[in-house]
């Protein structure tokens, strides 16, 4: 039976997950309880689910499912896009075609997440993704690379608005139009397919399958460079990308360890490397890549072989070469099994971005993300291009911002994507394609995606709507996300209307800073710029407070504190990379704090007490009350001598 026939067989009348709040403003919750989390998996398989209703697959479970966004894909860009949807109101499914979230980031690739920062100091992402590093360098300060799965898992499935399936591949889509209406997914392990109707969809697959499947317009390969006039692109088109990797861990025993390689082994000489350093062996290697100049999707076993081979050859060589004596007491750990991708194919949206857009830092009326990494090509072949350095790096003059339409499908209306998937060059995809630029492009479509399904919008009419387009950059930055040259002008944030005082400030560290509409200090040319209030923590408990010349009724406070964007922070197995990361709380972070209220008869109560924060950004949500100010008494830091805040913001 044909995919269409199979949809056609079947009139909808399935189980559903779906029920729209439309809540804009961010809804802290209770994470979902257990027994939550139990019900939630037992209505994967509900009672009108129905055993061999396909006859093609006559041991396979139908079972069908709606809600309000799926996210096809479960890397970061998926992970945040989900989880944005989610805390926006927005019921979400989240698919994933392995048994572990991150993608790339996951134990089964193991690459660090790299972004902005990486190349512009003080720019490390915000949002969703900032939570996400600062609660793995506080439970896993040994840097386990399956406790970060964890977390990805506990976060997703914790969201009350979640259904994640995992180990589920999406093989087909339906549309009517230029709107997908919905898709057909396989699960073996539980031999069940599961047909699922979203108003709204995301592909965070990378290699655009959802998109293929729904026929969406896309590319792959490199332009000419005449297309764009882009200077980084070759002067002729053609199909080659970058290819994948596959990286190893090793670790130091106390006796020499042998290795013998496998009699398919690649026979790498000093001549291979020439280009390539090899200087420690802990953490290896991201220039071990091939296939860039094959068929990256159809070719994906010989890819795994032929890096596999690789591995071992280069392996081979750092212990048997007789150049790395050193090595002698080293052994392998860890090999990696699944390639790392790079390039894929590319979706199409209104706007395609491109190195002179990098160049210029992004200037777009609906920008929503930023990235910086450089324009990072490497050569199609790989390891077998010894004779070429392993890749080029040019870097952008700033970080740079990404805009809605790239974001969105140009002919389906209803189809955002998110990852290394995102419409633009191949030029500017080699600076868009690291993981932390994808999950701040989640964050994005999340967001926007809610926003759509409250105000009933496609993308694409919510990009023109203007109005609808300046709530979601708002609305991103009340989330923490960072777009370039936007600051806080939200209307219902009632603090930016109040006048600061303090109990003490470090100049130019004003307190008065809290409410400039920045959350982050910038670099300068003369230093930085300062946008936090500080004062110091010796033998005092500093305060700082919003003052308003009437009563106001508040019921929500968001307070975001430094976090050290000055630093990387990641998980690597990497020793260089590690040397600057702090792997638990950081230190500038308040800790301790009070967050307190006056009531117009002048008398002060406390709302909340907090012990033991290490997060940037906190929400505290209380019964409404009268209040002529608000006040945060700092207690103590998790080791810094000055006490930080960014920014306070407080909600009727």
């Amino acid at each position: 039976m044909h995919r269409r026939d199979f949809f056609s067989a079947f009139p909808f009348t399935g189980y559903s997950v779906i029920v729209l709040a439309d809540r804009l403003p961010p809804a802290p919750r209770q994470p979902a309880s257990a027994d939550e989390i139990r019900a939630r998996l037992d209505a994967l398989a509900p009672p009108p689910a129905r055993p061999g209703a396909l006859p093609a697959e006559p041991h396979m479970t139908l079972v069908e499912l709606e809600t309000d966004f799926l996210v096809a894909g479960g890397g970061l860009a998926g992970v945040c896009a989900a989880i944005a949807a989610a805390r926006r109101g927005a019921r979400v499914v989240l698919l994933q075609d392995r048994s572990r979230l991150g993608g790339n980031s996951s134990s089964e690739v193991r690459m660090h997440v790299m972004g902005a920062d990486s190349r512009h100091r003080g720019w490390r992402e915000g949002g969703i993704l900032e939570e996400l590093r600062l609660a793995d360098a506080v439970a896993n300060p040994h840097r386990s690379w399956e406790l970060w799965d964890l977390l990805l898992y506990d976060k997703v499935v914790s969201e009350p608005n979640i259904t994640l399936l995992l180990d589920a591949t999406l093989y087909g889509a339906r549309r009517r139009e230029d709107r997908i209406e919905e898709v057909m997914v396989r699960c073996d392990r539980s031999e069940q397919l599961y047909r699922i109707r979203a108003r709204l969809f995301c592909d965070a697959t990378g290699d655009s399958r959802l998109a293929l499947e729904a026929g969406a317009d896309m590319r792959s390969g490199r332009e000419a460079r005449n297309e764009f006039g882009e200077s980084l692109a070759p002067e002729k088109a053609d199909g080659e990308t970058l290819g994948s990797s596959l990286l190893f861990t090793a670790r130091r025993l106390d006796r020499p360890m042998p290795f013998t390689p496998p009699g398919w082994a690649r026979k790498v000489s000093r001549e291979h490397l020439r280009m390539r350093s090899v200087r420690s062996w802990e953490y290896g290697y991201w220039w071990i890549a091939w296939g860039g100049n094959r068929n990256i999707i159809r070719d994906h076993e010989r890819i795994r072989f032929e890096l596999l081979s690789i591995v071992m050859g280069v392996w081979d060589y750092i212990k048997n070469s007789g150049d790395h004596p050193s090595s002698a007491c080293w052994a392998l750990d860890w090999i990696g099994m699944i390639p790392g991708k790079r390039g894929s194919r590319r979706i199409l949206g209104d706007h395609i971005l491109t190195q002179h857009d990098l160049m210029n830092g992004g200037r777009f009326d609906d920008a929503v993300a930023i990235g910086g990494w450089p324009m990072d090509d490497h050569p199609p072949g790989g390891f077998d291009r010894p004779d070429l350095p392993p890749n080029v790096a040019v870097h952008t003059p700033s970080v740079y911002n990404i805009p809605l339409r790239c974001l969105y499908s140009r002919n389906l209306a209803n189809l955002f994507m998110a990852g290394r998937n995102i419409s633009c060059s191949h030029v500017a995809f080699t600076s868009t394609r690291v993981m932390a630029t994808c999950a701040a492009v989640g964050q994005a479509v999340g967001t926007a995606a809610a926003l759509c399904l409250a105000r009933s919008l496609t993308p694409r009419e919510l990009y023109r709507d203007k109005a609808a387009l300046t709530r979601l950059q708002q609305m991103l930055l009340r989330d923490d996300q960072t777009v370039r040259g936007l600051i806080n002008q939200d209307p219902d944030d009632l603090a930016r209307r109040a006048r600061v005082t303090a109990s003490a400030e470090l100049p130019p560290a004003r307190a008065a800073n809290v409410i400039d509409g920045h959350t982050r200090d910038y670099p300068d040319k003369e230093g930085k710029q300062i946008h936090h209030w500080a004062a110091p923590v010796s033998g005092a408990e500093p305060w700082i407070a919003l003052e308003f010349e009437r009563p106001q009724r508040i019921a929500e406070v968001q307070i975001t504190f430094d976090t050290g964007f000055d630093r990387m922070l990641t998980l690597s197995a990497q020793d260089s990379v590690n040397r600057t990361i702090i792997r638990g709380p950081q230190p500038e972070t308040v800790r301790d704090y009070v967050l307190e209220a006056r009531r117009p008869g002048g008398d002060w109560v406390e709302l909340e007490s907090v012990t033991g924060n290490f997060y940037r950004l906190r929400r505290h949500r209380f019964a409404p009350l009268e209040v002529t100010a608000l006040r945060v008494r700092v207690r103590a830091t998790n080791g810094a001598p000055e006490a930080r805040i960014f920014e306070i913001r407080c909600y009727a």
